[in-house]
């Protein structure tokens, strides 16, 4: 096998907001958009710096987060400016779960939920880990 990628979809109530609010918080680039005879978006897909997300609104087989109560899955978007990013994503409209700051393991880290139900840590390497034991959830955001 010489090509592999993961690409995540997400399942949102309101796909075109998601996209809109993914291209105000974190540059995003729709590079596609196919919608149904209803006009629901059932493939769309954006760049975020290099990785590719697909968006689809939620229908009668797939459920959005926010209709389920959240999301099992939390992604993680590595910069090179944590602080900035997540004052991006705040002033879109996510919510802080996690304020970031310096964790014990060399990353200055925080998490947020979009208006979409789904989380993101906010990741920034820095310096050399530290000997201190991880104590707290928050600690263990890795």
């Amino acid at each position: 096998m010489t090509y592999m990628t993961v690409v995540p979809k997400l399942v949102v109530a309101g796909a075109d907001a998601a996209i809109e609010f993914y291209r105000k918080a974190l540059g995003a680039e729709l590079t596609a958009r196919y919608t149904a005879g209803d006009g629901s978006v059932v493939y769309a897909e954006v760049c975020i710096g290099e990785t590719r997300i697909s968006i689809k609104d939620e229908d009668g087989f797939d459920r959005s987060a926010s209709t389920i109560g959240g999301s099992a899955i939390i992604l993680t978007l590595d910069v090179a400016d944590a602080d900035t990013v997540a004052n991006s994503l705040i002033d879109a409209g996510a919510t802080v779960d996690i304020p970031v700051a310096d964790r014990p393991y060399g990353y200055r880290q925080g998490r947020v939920t979009d208006p979409f139900g789904y989380q993101w840590i906010i990741s920034q390497p820095i310096d050399t880990p530290t000997s201190s034991p991880i104590d707290t959830p928050a600690d263990h955001e890795r």
